[in-house]
Formats: C-alpha cells, structure tokens, sequence
C-alpha cells in the first residue's frame, strides 16, 4: 500500500467533526494513544512551534519523544515526528496499512454515507507509529479546534492553549470566548493547563474551565528572555509557553543548559525560515490577522529595511486584517494565487485563494504597492527581482500554509 495515496482517497468533501468515528477506530486499533504519555497544544497560532519546541525540551532532558504536528508540507509522514526526525518510510507504511485494516472494519459499523476521514486516519496512523516506535511522551497539535477534533482521544497530563484569535470562525465561533471554549474542552480532570499569551477575556474563561475540571493553570509570562535561533519575538514567546510545557510535565524545573542548548537549535520549518538567498527569500505560513501581527512585528530583524512580499490567501481567510497587519513592514507586494495541486491532499478540498486582483486591492486600501500575478512561480520571480532593486532588500512568501510546499519546489529547496 501506497500510504500517501490511500489517504488522499479518504474524506474528498471536506471536514467532518466528530469524535465517535476515532474513539471506534483507536479502540479497533487496540488504543495506541494509550501506549504514551501526551501533551494536548490547541491554540489559534503557535502550536507547531510549540509542539516542536517541548518535544525538543523533553527529548533532549531523556526522554524518548514523539511528535504529531500538521498541515504537511509535502508527504503526510512529515506530520509524525520521533525524536525531532520525520518517522521513517517503512514505520509509517506500516502504521498507515494497520490503519486501513481497521479503518475498513469500522466502516463496516458506520451509518451509509459515513466513513473515517482522512484527518481521523492521518491521526490514528500517527498513534500507530509513535506507539510502534515506543516513545515515552508525545506533543500532539490539535488539528481543527478541539472539542470535535481528532486528537481530542489522548490521555493528555498537559494541556497548552498556545493563543486565541479569530480563525476558522464558521466551525468554532464569532469571538475569541467561543473559539476558546472549543479548545479549552480538551483539559482533563486533575491535569495541567498552560496558558500562552491570551486575553482578559480567555483568561476569565481558561480558569474557570480549570477549576471546573480540578486542573492546575499555568501562566507564561509576556516577557520572553531566553533568545532562540527560531527568529522573531513570537518564537521567543512560543519558546516560553513550551518550557512551561515541559516542566510542568516533568514536574521539575527545566536544566537551564539543556534549555539554553533547545533554544539555539531548534528549527521550525515555514515559520520566517530562510530558504534561498541573492536575495534571501523567507516563508512563512502566517494565515491569519493575529499570525501576520507576530510576523510583522518580527520582519524587521530579519529585512533590513526593505521586505518584499509575495502573499497567497485562502479564500476563507481575512485578507483586507491580514494585509492591514503586515503593510507596516513591507515595501512592496506581488499578489499571487495557490494552485490547485497545492491545496489538494491535505484536507481542503474545494479550498481556494483570494483572487490576485482583489489582494491588490486589498494592499492599496492598506497603502502598500501591489501588483497581480496569478502564477505563483512568476510571482516569486518577480518578487525577487523587485527586492534585488537597490537597496536590497529580502522577499517574504506568506499567507498560507499551503504556498510553502510550492515555493519551495519553485525554488529548488
């Protein structure tokens, strides 16, 4: 079995939240959820950063870990991580066939017209091989919300709500209280919440939720000293909420030297990473307004003076927020589409992108120069040579998760 094309089969028409099909195949699989310990991270954004960042925090203090992280960039393997590694090709073969054993049995039991999704499938395979692999702990990203989310099957002794904005708003609510009680309903009685950087409001409402459930609260602090080679403020803050994560798992004070060690090391791919140079070309998969404030806020560091944009936005997203949040910190705009291929496979079906004129649109009501080119690899091109104009400056592909995997082909990296 092809792993990857048996789950690009699955679910071709959309989301479908819901709990009872995964309890139904984890149990069939013999709960492999419950073979390790977990960290639950919701959150609107920050989670794979986070989820990245405790794993490394927990691997490097002894313990064998794993991680599930998502969306993919380019094979859905890349969403489980042992070890800070992608699990190997034949472990995920295995791991995605005894799912689809089980899978067809609990098909089987469904009502007609009710199947496993490729979410639910992706998932249980990533259980599967962590608990194949035998990691002793694994961080695990919430997909879509919480509640009715997939991941919301495991024994999690810590829960993390990373941030709250307003994204994805026809499935989890109008305002960041809704959104948040979504998320807030993976906590577990007699756990831990770790609170990242939240509202009055959320605040309010997380600790409530906390001592409903006989859970401790955790609060990180908005200052975040210890510099990380992840770039940009928001990685330092990211950094912060996941050494609480990992103390209070552990239930020790983290090894300042070992943390210090994680911190200068640890990378997180898509998020303001470098990925050519002459000029040096950043992504980014900020797709959201609250994401492309933390980017903004961090393009300086990183442009030295000029930015140049090449922005694809979803169709679904707020694109005038976004654009109003990162016109401060660019120069210019090359507004481009995503292609179809690019958003086939990893659960967005029928998804597709602002068109390129209504973006340019977009960035002259923000006051920023933008221009329409629908290809995305002639986007990019012209991207980089606008930035090569002097003074140089550096391109930014941002906007969406699924422009990086394309951007990356376009560029050979």
């Amino acid at each position: 079995m092809e792993p990857d094309a048996y789950l690009e089969a699955l679910e071709p028409v959309g989301w479908r939240l819901g709990l009872e099909r995964m309890h139904k195949l984890t149990t069939a699989l013999g709960l492999p959820q419950h073979r390790f310990a977990s960290i639950h991270v919701v959150g609107t954004n920050g989670k794979s950063s986070v989820t990245r960042m405790t794993a490394a925090l927990l691997e490097t203090h002894g313990l064998r870990t794993g991680a599930v992280v998502s969306p993919h960039s380019d094979r859905w393997a890349q969403r489980t991580l042992i070890g800070g590694q992608e699990v190997g090709e034949e472990a995920w073969a295995e791991a995605v066939e005894q799912v689809a054993r089980a899978a067809e049995g609990v098909n089987r039991s469904l009502e007609e017209g009710d199947a496993i999704t490729q979410f639910e499938a992706a998932t249980a395979a990533s259980f599967v091989a962590l608990a194949n692999a035998r990691v002793e702990v694994a961080v695990v990203e919430a997909g879509l919300g919480g509640r009715l989310d997939a991941t919301n099957t495991i024994p999690s002794r810590v829960t993390v709500l990373t941030s709250i904005g307003l994204d994805h708003t026809e499935w989890l609510g109008e305002t960041e209280v809704e959104i948040a009680a979504e998320k807030l309903a993976v906590l577990r009685d007699q756990t831990t919440l770790v609170l990242g950087n939240v509202s009055p409001d959320v605040l309010t409402l997380a600790t409530r939720t906390a001592a409903e459930r006989g859970a401790a609260v955790v609060q990180v602090g908005a200052d975040a000293e210890m510099p990380t080679r992840a770039p940009g403020a928001f990685q330092r803050r990211n950094f912060a909420t996941a050494c609480a994560a990992a103390e209070a798992f552990l239930q020790r004070p983290l090894d300042r030297d070992l943390a210090e060690r994680v911190a200068a090391t640890v990378t997180v791919p898509g998020r303001l990473e470098r990925i050519a140079e002459q000029p040096a070309v950043y992504i980014d998969a900020a797709h959201n307004p609250a994401g492309a404030a933390a980017l903004a806020e961090a393009l300086p560091a990183v442009g030295g003076g000029r930015v140049v944009g090449c922005l694809a936005i979803l169709a679904d997203k707020d694109a005038a927020a976004m654009i109003s949040a990162l016109a401060p910190a660019l120069d210019r705009v090359v507004c481009t589409e995503l292609p179809a291929a690019a958003l086939e496979g990893h659960g967005r079906p029928g998804a597709r992108s602002h068109p390129a004129s209504e973006l340019v649109a977009l960035c002259e009501e923000a006051g920023l120069r933008g221009e329409s080119e629908p290809q995305l690899a002639a986007a990019l091109e012209r991207a980089r040579s606008l930035a090569l104009e002097p003074p140089e400056g550096v391109v930014l592909v941002a906007g969406s998760h699924y422009a990086i995997a394309p951007a990356r082909a376009i560029l050979g990296t």
